[in-house]
Parts: C-alpha cells; structure tokens; sequence
C-alpha cells in the first residue's frame, strides 16, 4: 500500500489512536509503512507474531491504558496441569481468567489463554478487547514471549489463547521460563467498550451448558462456560476468517445439541462436560454433524455420551459380560452409522471390550497366586519342622555315642551261668 498524496493528507489515515506527533521528523515512506500496518490491524483485527512486534507496534497502543495482573504459579511441577487457571481476577469491572491449557503428554506446545470468567448469558452481549499475555523469561526479560491482540469476546468466544513455546524448552532449566519451578505469565488487558461494558439484550435468557468448556478448575464455579477458540495470534487473515467462519458454526451446533440435552434425565445430563472436553480437542466432531438433523446430531452425540460415560465411571473389576455386550454394540452402531471420526476413541473402546477376558486370566492368576502363597507358607511351616527334628536328631545322636563309648555288648538272650573251678 502506498500514499502519494502530500504528507498534509496523511493524518486522514491515522487510525487506533495513532499519535501524527511521533512522525515529526521521520520520512514520509516510514510514515507511510506504519500508517499502513496500522490501517491492517484496525481492517483485519490483525495478531502479530512475536517477531514482528515492533516498535511500530508498540507506537500504535501507546495510547491504550493497559492494568497488569501477574499470575505466579509455585511448584508448577505439583500443579494439575490439566486444568490449570488463575484465579479470578477483576480489570475495570470485568472478571477474568488466565488459563494454561493443554499440558498433555501427547501435546508439545505450551499455549495460554485469556478467558471471560464473568456468569453470563450465552449470546447477546459482546466485549471488545485489547490485551497482551506474556510469558516471563525469569532469566533473561528481553526473552520473555508476549502476544498483544486485540478481540471481540461473545458468547460464542469467551476464551482466547495462542501457542507461546514447545513444552520441551519450555520445561529446560536454562531457557529461563520454569526456575526453582516457578512460571509466571502476565495479562495486560484494557476494555475499550466499557460503557456499558456488557450488552445484554432485554429479551435474552440464560442457557446453560452453551459452549465448548476448558476444564474445571478448582476455584471455577458452576456458571463458568469458556470456550477455546480454534483462533489464534500469528495467523494469515484468511486463515484466521476461515477459522473464524468454523467456530461460529462449531459452537451453534453445539448449542442447538445442548439445549436438547436439557430435556434428558439426569444420567444424560452427565454427559454435557464429556462431550465438551473431546469437542475441544477434537472439533471435527461437530463439523461433520453440521449438515444433520437436530435428531440426528442429538442421537449421536448421545451415544457418543454413553460411550464416554461408560470408559469415564466403569471400573475394570465390575465389568461383567452384560456390560461388554452393552458397550459393542452400542460402539458399532455409533461408528456405523453416526459420521464421527473415532478412530482416536477406539483403542480405548478395543481395550475395554477385552476387559472381561483380562478379569477371566487376571481372577485365574489370582487363583494360581493364591495357591502358590498357600504352598510356599506350608513350605516353610515344613522346613521349620524339619529344622527342629534334625536338630533334636543331632543331640540324641551325641547322647548315643558318649554313652556307647566304652560300653561292651553281650547277648541278653543267653543263661547267666557259673563256673565249676
């Protein structure tokens, strides 16, 4: 992009609060470049990658006021990295979250998220956001990784996160970001909607279970609902509408799936935060049911909630040959006919259909063990006996032979007799 009118035109296109002032005295091409970057932020709602954020950028938000919260976790080693969140926090009014999602042993990045922790309604209300989430470099703070966007929270959207590092430098000592096992991540946040700062339609009514969930932390009350956004900074801005375009249409089928959860009994209803968690790591669940029948969908995911449900609460010592049954073919039907791609699923399913006959061997060795127990105890009870036995043995033997030493043996059977001369 280039401006060939006369600089005195320039300041036309200062967008986002860019102050002319800080272009006194530069040339009109560096003029020209920042008024442009500035410009592709305000238009695409632009998230820059850590190497490009530059002075420029810095320039653009010198204006924003930004409040800090610094979030310390001690021995990050002992933490449940599964489900990690800060506890709340309030900025202007606005409570929010810092999450630390995922830390998995099959995944090898460390991403942070900024989340809504205010109880709100699923839809009608919206807040326009700028913030910066920054992993701190305890060792170096130039080294530090921060990733500064700015976004619209909804209903749709209540939790936004990028990729900062792979797990494996992040979890080296020397690159500085886990020390003494201490991390720390700040938020610096700044609502720029703030009057009102939520918007809620007069006619809008709480839904509960609406979107794609987190994890529950332990300081998380029952009204949280966070959704993990495909969306993330350092992205292509096709890229980041396309995917933009397909969480919108993950989270209204997943709602329309929900709302048809709340008419099931209380067994079902245990399936809603099952259904949410593999959602998240896999959403291709719900963009192959999107061209389905609400019955449909709701008849899948239903199965695809018994099944959960099923490997989530079964314990292995009570399975029993009913419960096999159940679960075949309550799986083959699912992977017939219900269009999801389980193949993530199916070695858990496989190895619980193989339960029974692992009970089977496993109570068989229980036996053999108990028995072989049983034989090794008499074994020594045994050895102990002989032990004892030999050693009386040993000191009748030693009485025997002092009281035979010098003793002559005559035959008892014969007569006395006497002698004549």
């Amino acid at each position: 992009m280039r401006f060939s009118e006369p600089r005195k035109h320039l300041a036309a296109f200062f967008p986002i609060g860019l102050d002319p002032r800080i272009c006194v005295g530069q040339n009109l091409a560096m003029v020209e470049a920042k008024i442009a970057l500035a410009l592709i932020i305000q238009s695409y709602n632009f998230v820059l990658a850590p190497h490009v954020h530059t002075g420029m950028v810095n320039e653009l938000t010198t204006s924003v006021d930004f409040e800090k919260f610094s979030w310390k976790i001690e021995d990050f080693s002992k933490q449940n990295v599964m489900k990690l969140r800060s506890k709340p926090f309030k900025i202007r009014g606005c409570t929010w979250r810092i999450l630390v999602y995922p830390l998995r042993r099959d995944v090898n990045h460390f991403s942070v998220y900024l989340m809504v922790a205010d109880s709100l309604p699923p839809y009608g209300w919206s807040r326009n956001t700028f913030f910066k989430l920054a992993l701190i470099n305890q060792v170096d703070r130039s080294k530090s990784i921060a990733k500064e966007t700015r976004q619209k929270f909804n209903g749709g959207y209540r939790c936004w996160g990028s990729f900062f590092l792979n797990l494996s430098d992040f979890n080296h000592p020397k690159q500085g970001y886990l020390v003494r096992n201490k991390c720390i991540i700040e938020a610096h946040i700044c609502v720029s909607d703030l009057s009102p700062k939520i918007q809620v339609h007069p006619n809008s009514s709480p839904i509960f279970h609406d979107s794609l969930r987190c994890g529950q932390a332990t300081e998380s009350s029952s009204d949280d609902r966070d959704t993990i956004s495909p969306r993330t900074s350092g992205s292509s801005t096709g890229a980041e509408g396309e995917t933009h375009h397909q969480g919108l249409n993950i989270n209204l089928i997943l709602r329309e799936v929900l709302v048809d959860f709340e008419s099931l009994g209380a067994e079902e209803e245990a399936f809603i935060p099952l259904l949410e968690e593999v959602c998240i790591w896999h959403p291709n669940l719900i963009q192959c049911q999107r061209e389905r029948t609400r019955r449909f969908r709701q008849w899948a995911f239903t199965s695809l909630g018994h099944v959960l449900h099923f490997l989530k609460t079964k314990r292995v010592k009570d399975i029993n040959e009913e419960d096999i049954k159940y679960l075949h073919g309550l799986w083959k039907e699912l992977v017939k006919s219900s269009g999801f791609d389980l193949t993530w699923l199916e070695p858990y399913v496989q190895s619980a259909l193989g339960l029974r006959a692992y009970m089977e061997r496993a109570n068989q060795l229980k036996k053999l063990k108990d028995k072989v127990v049983a034989l090794e105890i008499n074994m020594k009870r045994l050895r102990g006996e002989l032990a004892a036995a030999e050693g009386e043995f040993e000191v009748a033997r030693s009485g025997f032979s002092e009281v035979r030493r010098g003793f002559n043996e005559m035959d008892v059977n014969a007569a006395i007799g006497y002698a004549m001369f």
